[in-house]
C-alpha cells in the first residue's frame, strides 16, 4: 500500500471522505465580489433562502462525545455550544456557470458568538452525492466542531458542487478555481447567515482543509490574497494532507488503495472542462465501465462498498483495479508523455508557484499511503523555499500517528499481516486528520 501510481497519490480513504483544481490558477475571474474587485458571476455567495438553526449542541454533549472516541485529549472540552445552521447559496462553475452550492455555518453559541473569527473549511473526497455537512452526526461535522466551533471560532464549510443540494451537474473534482470559488462564496454566504443567528465575525479568516480539501483550502486561501485581498483579511492558512502536487504524482508507478474511486472522478472532471483527455471514452477505460463510468461518482445511492460489491467499481488490488478500469496505453501516455493532456491538465490546477502572504501551515504524515507527503507536501515546501518564501511551515505527525496506533509504538512492517492492513487503510482517513487538526487550531490561536 506505500506504492503509489500517477493519479492514485491525489486518491483518499474512505474512512472520513477523505481527498483534495483550476483552469486559471485558483481564483481567477469570476470571484471578485465585494471590495475584491473584478468580473464576478451574478449574486455569488448570496442565500438562495434563509439560513436557520436547526440545530444547537451543547458543549456537554460535545464532550460526551470527544470523551467516548477519545478525540477530547486532542480537542480538549467545548467551551461554547454550537448552532448548525444549513446555507444554500449562489455560485459558478468551473466555466463560470450560475449555480448553487450548500454547506454548513457552525457557529458559537451565546457569550461565545460575538465577535468571532472565520474558519472556512474545505471537506475531503466523498462519492455519496446526497451527503451534507450540515449534519452534526457526521464524522467530519462533529470533528470541526470539537476542533473549532466549540473553541470559539466560527466554521463554514461548503458541500461543494454537485453534492447535496447543489443543482450543478457534475463536481468538478480536483479543479482549483471551482474548489476556490466555492469556499470563498461560502464564506460571503456566512456573513449574511451569522447576522440572522446571533452571532458577529470579528473579521479575521482562516482556511483549512483535508485532503482534497487541502487541495480546495489552498486554491481558495491563494485566490482570497490574489484577487480579493480587500475583501478577506487572511490571517492564517492550514492546508493538510493535501494533494498540491498533482502533475507530479501522475508520474508515479503503483497504484494505491482507493485507485478505483478517486481516478475517474479526475479523469472525468479534466475531460468536462478541458475536453482534451481522450478523443473516445474507450480509448481512456476498459469496458464494461467505459459505458456507465462518466456519470458514475458522485453516485446518488452508491457508497465506498457497494460501488464494489454492485460491480460499479472493480474491486480487487489496487494495481488489479487499475489494470480493469483504465486502457494500458492510456496510462503508459499519462505517466511517460508530457504532452498527455492529462498532465497538461493536472499542471493547470497544481498548487506551486505562489506566494502566501499569510502565516501557512502545511500538515501531513509521512506514512499516508493516500497522499504521500513525499509527492506533495515536500516539493510544495521546496517551491517555496526556492523561491524565498518565509510564511510557510511544515509538520509532520507521523510519529504521533506511530504512538498512538501502530503496534508497539511504530508502524507494522509486514505487508501481508491484518495489522498492516488495519493500519495503513485507516490512516489517511481516520488517523491522521485529528494530529493535523490539532497544528491547524495551534497556528489559528496564534493569530485570532
Amino acid at each position: 500500500m506505500k506504492s503509489l501510481h500517477i493519479l492514485s497519490a491525489i486518491g483518499a480513504a474512505c474512512l472520513l471522505a477523505s481527498c483534495g483544481g483550476g483552469g486559471d490558477g485558483g481564483g481567477g475571474g469570476f470571484i471578485g465580489v465585494g471590495n475584491g474587485g473584478g468580473v464576478v458571476g451574478p449574486g455569488t455567495g448570496a442565500l438562495k433562502e434563509p439560513a436557520v438553526t436547526v440545530t444547537t449542541v451543547t458543549a456537554a454533549q460535545i464532550d460526551a462525545g470527544t470523551a467516548q472516541s477519545g478525540l477530547q485529549a486532542l480537542s480538549g472540552k467545548a467551551k461554547c455550544d454550537v448552532r448548525v445552521v444549513p446555507i444554500n447559496y449562489t455560485t459558478v462553475g468551473p466555466k463560470g456557470e450560475d449555480t448553487n452550492a450548500s454547506g454548513v455555518l457552525l457557529m458559537p453559541a451565546g457569550t461565545c458568538a460575538t465577535s468571532v473569527p472565520l474558519v472556512a473549511y474545505a471537506k475531503g473526497t466523498d462519492v455519496q452525492k446526497p451527503r451534507t455537512l450540515a449534519n452534526p452526526q457526521d464524522s467530519e461535522t462533529f470533528l470541526l466542531i470539537a476542533m473549532y466551533a466549540s473553541q470559539g471560532y466560527a466554521v463554514v464549510a461548503t458541500d461543494y458542487l454537485g453534492y447535496a443540494k447543489s443543482t450543478f451537474p457534475y463536481h468538478p473534482y480536483l479543479h482549483a478555481d471551482s474548489e476556490a470559488r466555492s469556499v470563498l462564496d461560502s464564506i460571503r454566504a456566512a456573513r449574511s447567515a451569522v447576522l440572522s443567528n446571533g452571532g458577529s465575525f470579528s473579521g479575521k479568516v482562516m482556511f483549512t482543509g483535508y485532503s482534497q480539501g487541502g487541495h480546495s483550502s489552498m486554491a481558495a486561501h491563494r485566490a482570497a490574497e490574489r484577487d480579493n485581498p480587500l475583501e478577506f483579511n487572511v490571517v492564517a492558512g492550514a492546508h493538510l494532507a493535501g494533494p498540491y502536487n498533482l502533475s507530479g504524482s501522475f508520474k508515479l508507478t503503483n497504484a494505491i488503495a482507493g485507485y478505483q474511486f478517486f481516478v475517474p472522478m479526475i479523469v472525468n472532471t479534466y475531460q468536462r472542462v478541458y475536453g482534451n483527455v481522450y478523443n473516445d471514452i474507450n480509448d481512456a477505460y476498459k469496458q464494461p465501465y467505459a459505458a456507465t463510468i462518466e456519470n458514475l461518482l458522485p453516485s446518488p445511492t452508491l457508497n465506498y462498498t457497494t460501488l464494489i460489491t454492485s460491480g460499479a467499481l472493480p474491486g480487487g488490488t489496487p494495481n488489479e483495479a487499475r489494470d480493469a478500469l483504465f486502457q494500458p496505453a492510456f496510462v503508459a501516455d499519462t505517466r511517460t508523455n508530457a504532452n498527455s493532456g492529462l498532465y497538461l491538465d493536472a499542471q493547470k490546477n497544481d498548487l506551486l508557484g505562489w506566494t502566501p502572504r499569510a502565516a501557512t501551515l502545511l500538515c501531513g504524515g509521512a506514512g499516508d499511503p493516500t497522499v504521500p507527503p513525499a509527492v506533495h507536501m515536500i516539493p510544495a515546501k521546496a517551491d517555496f523555499d526556492a523561491r524565498g518564501v518565509t510564511t510557510v511551515s511544515t509538520v509532520d505527525v507521523d510519529a504521533q500517528i506511530q504512538a498512538t496506533y501502530g503496534p508497539g509504538g511504530k508502524a507494522p512492517t509486514d505487508p501481508t499481516s491484518a495489522a498492516y492492513a488495519t493500519y495503513y487503510g485507516a490512516y489517511h482517513g481516520t488517523y491522521e486528520p485529528p494530529f493535523c487538526h490539532v497544528r491547524a487550531r495551534a497556528l489559528f490561536d496564534s493569530v485570532k
